[in-house]
């Protein structure tokens, strides 16, 4: 169907209008945007947040006239194969000289050289859920990791008497600052809480496949009902499975502890199965508040060289105020636990 010819004109006007608008914005920033997975959900839903946030960056800059975001992704992959292809590609995007670069590393250790280089270079890199232990980096955005293991610990030490030490078992991951930082958060919380425990053994994994066989192997290991009090699992990537194998086996005698918030965690705490606290992460908010801090640098504004997102303590007395992965965080509460900090708060841990 022809437009009438008044029509066109119009649209002709309009598209020539913003052609001028916008005839002297310069190009919009490029910014690189390194991702560890695409089968994680919390870290999917750390991305939608990301590239939501850049939209609206993108749609204000428009509106006003100004530079906005330019995004260039890549994606690293799961396991050892998807490490090395990050060390890769944080190379390959250096060489391509954009004006900053987001990452979330798959490992700590592993970006080291090449964040070094970027800082050579002068390529700002700014870093998401997990830290790069060498080289500096512009702004650090994660969960207060250590605060959602602490949460655990205080958690758990509720549910347990103080007559005997606590028969513990530990999933954990060495090779995740963030995994370290909650294991080291969790025995914090009970031993702020009184409680002496045991560990009876420590095992690794952090994705779907480990925590499979973890499960198989602790019940090989502990094969008798109540021979264990409690478990701490880093993350629900490898813990969901460990509950899914306990859970079938019937050892519901067991209290877990976890972290991240994964819609599946949640609902074995609200039907109880074995799941009695998952510290769960605001992975939206985490993505967003990395583009955000690269769009503030560009423009030459102050950020935060570390930002910490509190950690939301998901129980049984909590559910009816957890937003879940994509929301806010809501206000203030005060715990139904004991704990030396009564009170959850909303509040960001920020250092300059």
């Amino acid at each position: 169907m022809r437009m009438p010819g008044r029509t066109l004109l119009v649209l002709l006007l309009w598209w020539l209008g913003m052609a001028s608008a916008h005839a002297d914005v310069p190009p919009p920033w490029r910014v690189g945007v390194l991702y560890w997975s695409e089968t994680i959900p919390s870290q999917q839903t750390m991305r939608r947040g990301l590239e939501r946030q850049a939209q609206r960056i993108n749609d204000k800059a428009l509106a006003a006239g100004e530079r906005g975001l330019q995004l260039l992704p890549e994606v690293a992959g799961d396991g050892p194969e998807g490490v090395e292809r990050q060390i890769r590609q944080m190379y390959a995007m250096i060489a391509r000289r954009p004006d900053a670069i987001i990452v979330q590393p798959s490992d700590n250790a592993a970006l080291a050289e090449s964040l070094q280089r970027a800082n050579q270079v002068g390529i700002p890199v700014i870093a998401y859920d997990q830290y790069i232990q060498e080289g500096e980096l512009a702004s650090y955005i994660s969960t207060d990791n250590y605060q959602a293991g602490y949460l655990g610990g205080e958690y758990i030490a509720w549910l347990f008497d103080r007559e005997r030490p606590l028969r513990l078992v530990l999933v954990e991951h060495r090779r995740v600052s963030s995994a370290v930082e909650r294991l080291n958060g969790f025995l914090d919380g009970l031993t702020a809480q009184g409680v002496s425990y045991e560990v009876l053994k420590s095992y690794q994994a952090i994705r779907e496949e480990s925590g499979l066989r973890v499960g198989q192997e602790i019940l090989r290991d502990f094969p008798e009902k109540h021979s264990i009090d409690a478990i701490f699992t880093v993350n629900n990537g490898g813990g969901l499975n460990v509950v899914k194998v306990l859970s079938e086996a019937g050892r519901d005698e067991i209290a877990i502890a976890t972290v991240d918030g994964d819609p599946e965690s949640v609902a074995n705490i609200r039907q109880r199965k074995l799941t009695r606290i998952d510290s769960a992460q605001f992975c939206a908010v985490m993505g967003a508040t990395a583009v955000e801090h690269a769009y503030r640098l560009l423009r030459g504004e102050q950020v935060a060289r570390q930002t910490l997102i509190p950690a939301f303590p998901v129980t049984e007395q909590t559910l009816n105020l957890y937003p879940g992965w994509e929301g806010a965080l809501p206000p203030t509460f005060d715990k139904a636990w004991p704990s030396l900090y009564p009170q959850w708060r909303h509040q960001l841990r920020v250092k300059y």
